[in-house]
């Protein structure tokens, strides 16, 4: 059987993902999501989002896109094109039993994966903040809502946000 792909994302209300490296709020209930949909499976991410990481991703095997050949990490590999690093990808997820592929950004790697991708786990922020990184726009027709939480906005958390769940309609 062929692994699930999953986009994992958190996106503003004006379609901001990311600011000069980095996420632009802090909601600590994202990140403990985040790891938790993540652990234990491959992790596809473009060398910018790679590099803003402040640490190591530990428990998940990352699959880095990027044009620079001399690019080296401990644990992770890497991949000339997001084509390459979703095989990559699945050789990784049919070794380890993972049933999914998650895609943990930036913009250009969601895009060059949307075709692939068959749900999107998201993250909606209740800001609208200045960012360099955006969500490209895809059909939502295309997508039904299977989900939506909005859990209670924690003491860490710099605004409301919901979970939400989107999957692939078929045929």
């Amino acid at each position: 059987m062929k692994p699930e792909v999953v986009a994992i994302v958190a996106v503003a209300k004006n379609g901001v993902i990311g600011a000069e490296g980095g996420l632009p709020w802090r909601i600590s209930g994202d990140l403990k999501r985040f790891k938790a949909l993540t652990m234990g499976k491959p992790l596809i991410m473009g060398r910018r989002t790679f590099e803003a990481l402040p640490r190591p991703l530990l428990g998940r095997e990352l699959v880095i896109v990027t044009r620079r050949p001399s690019l080296s990490a401990p644990g992770a590999r890497f991949a000339r094109s997001p084509d390459e690093a979703l095989e990559i990808a699945r050789e990784i997820a049919r070794a380890s039993g993972a049933k999914e592929i998650c895609i943990g950004g930036g913009g250009e790697i969601y895009r060059a994966l949307l075709e692939a991708t068959d749900r999107v786990e998201l993250t909606e922020i209740d800001l609208a903040p200045e960012g360099d990184a955006y969500l490209p726009p895809f059909d939502l027709a295309r997508w039904r809502e299977t989900a939506r939480v909005a859990p209670e906005r924690g003491p860490r958390d710099e605004a409301d946000y919901a979970f939400v769940t989107l999957e692939r309609r078929r045929g």
